[in-house]
């Protein structure tokens, strides 16, 4: 099976596609899902094969000796990002807004400010307003249709409440594959305002071709005492369904507090995603994360020149991710306007930019991670939607 191949979701109770009528009024089988974060493509063969053993096996009990997983992850974060990751330092949750949730739990008080570089994953915002903290909005500079960080005014809009940041690295919606140096100006702004900081590199692995992620830790190894680390192998391999991710945290005290939170709440791994990632973080999970990002390549450069030709529009440069962040503000169009088109003429249901918070008012988030049918269907719907402006 390639990545040319499309498999039918419809039915399957996928969010994507089964709940895209009832959210947007599109139906699946005349609508494109290019909104959720997961991927139109069967993970790898190994991923495969470890779901059918335990199938025939037949006896789906409680998970023990976590000896293969934890390697596995090791392994993978050494291999593959030069990052060493002592056994101890993993903790599990069910994926990493579960981990997200804990960590406000673990490390802030009701009150509190948790700071937020917008727009952002909006999961981020929705978790800290439910557990009573105030999201402090932090809005990215856009130089040149790129995302830069903005240090200097981010401090000045400090007021001594904020407790927490949590950083999108790489950058979800927009795709920046943020630098050493920044990461640094990053830690270096948690140092001068007490903050906690969280990482969440669930896109590290999921990098355009020349690219290449810096892991926090290695970044700036001097803050690990007041750093969280969080990963997974969901996004990289579409298994999003098994709920796993990792809160990794090298700091003892810090973990202990983490730990405590997870053992009231009564919270551990499950069965089938544990044995996933293992077998997900392999030579051949490898190999076939290397042929996914040059097929994503492929689909976002169909995607961009399309879309980049419209006058008015603008598709950010894509580092990392597979989800396309495009910018119609230059068309003039109030975004119902824009949402008229695109969802009503070209029925592609998308995320809608004001969702991620400050700086997204005039965009749209667009799933590329599906067979470049798809794409190409979309961007050939999208220039009839907009054919006026040509």
């Amino acid at each position: 099976m390639t990545f040319d191949t499309r498999i039918d979701r419809i039915g399957t109770h996928c969010v994507k596609w089964d709940m895209m009528e009832s959210l947007y009024g599109l139906a699946p089988d005349t609508g494109l899902a290019m909104w959720v974060a997961d991927m139109d493509f069967a993970p790898p063969a190994p991923v495969q094969r470890v779901v059918e053993d335990m199938a025939a096996h037949g006896v789906y009990g409680y998970f023990g000796d976590d000896r293969a997983y934890l390697e596995a992850i090791g392994w993978w974060m050494q291999t593959r990002h030069g990052w060493t990751v002592p056994p101890e330092q993993i903790l599990t949750t069910h994926g990493l807004v579960n981990g997200t949730g804990l960590c406000i739990d673990a490390f802030t008080a009701p009150g509190d400010g948790v700071v937020l570089m917008t727009p952002v994953y909006h999961a981020f915002a929705r978790t800290i307003r439910a557990a009573g903290r105030e999201v402090v909005e932090c809005p990215l500079a856009l130089v040149d249709g790129r995302y830069e960080m903005d240090f200097a005014t981010w401090d000045a809009q400090m007021k001594g409440h904020e407790t927490m940041l949590i950083l999108c690295s790489p950058h979800n919606p927009g795709g920046r594959v943020w630098t050493a140096e920044e990461l640094r100006g990053v830690a270096d702004f948690c140092r001068r305002h007490d903050l906690i900081l969280v990482s969440d590199e669930i896109h590290h692995d999921l990098l355009m071709p020349g690219q290449r992620h810096t892991v926090m830790a290695n970044a700036a190894p001097e803050i690990t005492n007041r750093l969280v680390m969080m990963t997974a192998a969901t996004k990289t391999f579409n298994i999003a369904g098994c709920h796993t991710g990792n809160v990794i945290i090298p700091d003892p005290g810090l973990r202990k507090r983490f730990a405590d939170r997870m053992m009231a709440l009564g919270i551990s791994g499950n069965a089938f995603g544990m044995r996933m990632v293992a077998a997900a973080y392999s030579p051949e999970g490898a190999a076939w994360v290397d042929s996914l990002t040059d097929y994503l390549d492929g689909n976002r450069r169909l995607f961009d020149d399309a879309l980049n030709a419209l006058p008015g529009i603008r598709s950010m440069p894509l580092e990392a991710t597979y989800l396309a962040w495009v910018d119609f503000s230059g068309t003039g169009m109030t975004q119902a306007e824009v949402l008229e088109r695109v969802e009503k003429q070209a029925r592609i249901a998308t995320n809608h930019g004001p969702i991620f918070g400050k700086g997204g008012e005039t965009f749209l988030r667009f799933n590329l991670a599906t067979p470049r049918a798809v794409v190409a269907e979309a961007a050939e719907r999208l220039k009839r939607a907009f054919a006026d402006l040509q």
